[in-house]
C-alpha cells in the first residue's frame, strides 16, 4: 500500500511540476519545435532541470540498499537499442510535434477538462491497445503453428463466445 501512496505522490508532484512549468501548453512545445521561428527555449531549460535533480537524486538513492517501500529495486537491465526502440520513438516524436502533447502532459491537461487533451488521450489509448493487439496476434503460438493452433483468441466471458 505504501508504494501506492508513493507512487501516488511521485505521479502528483510530476503533474504539477508541469502545470507551474506552462508544459501542459501545446504552444509550448510547438514553440520549442519551432527552431526556425519563434523558438522558445523554455521546455529545454524545465528538461535540464529534470535531468539535473534526477542525476543528483538518483546517485543518493542507489547508495541504499533497498526503496523505502519495496525490497529491491526494479532498474532496466536491457540496453540494446532495436527496431521497434527506433520506430516506436520516431512515431511518438512525429506525434508529440503534431499534436503538442506527450503522455504526462496530456493527462494532466485532461484533468483540467481540455477538449484537446481528451482527444490526444482517447487517440494516445487507441494506439496503445492497437500495439497490444498487434504483439499479441504476432506474437500468439497459432502464427507459428504451435499446440494452441486451433484455438480461439480468449474472451474475458466464454459464456458470451458461445
Amino acid at each position: 500500500m505504501k508504494s501506492h501512496v508513493t507512487a501516488f505522490a511521485g505521479g502528483l508532484l510530476f503533474g504539477v511540476g508541469l502545470l507551474v512549468s506552462g508544459m501542459t501548453e501545446p504552444a509550448k512545445v510547438t514553440g520549442f519545435l519551432d527552431v526556425s521561428g519563434a523558438w522558445d527555449p523554455s521546455l529545454a531549460l524545465v528538461m535540464l532541470g529534470a535531468i539535473g535533480v534526477h542525476a543528483v537524486a538518483y546517485r543518493l538513492i542507489r547508495r541504499r540498499p533497498a526503496p523505502l517501500f519495496e525490497s529491491t529495486f526494479h532498474v532496466p537491465t536491457r540496453k540494446d537499442v532495436d527496431g521497434k526502440l527506433l520506430a516506436g520513438a520516431a512515431i511518438f516524436g512525429v506525434g508529440w510535434g503534431l499534436a503538442g502533447y506527450c503522455p504526462g502532459p496530456g493527462l494532466t491537461s485532461l484533468a483540467g477538462g481540455s477538449a484537446t487533451s481528451a482527444v490526444f488521450v482517447a487517440t494516445m489509448v487507441a494506439g496503445m491497445l492497437l500495439q497490444h493487439l498487434t504483439q499479441y496476434v504476432l506474437n500468439h503460438p497459432s502464427r507459428n503453428g504451435g499446440p494452441e493452433s486451433n484455438r480461439s483468441i480468449p474472451v474475458a466471458n466464454p459464456g458470451l463466445a458461445r
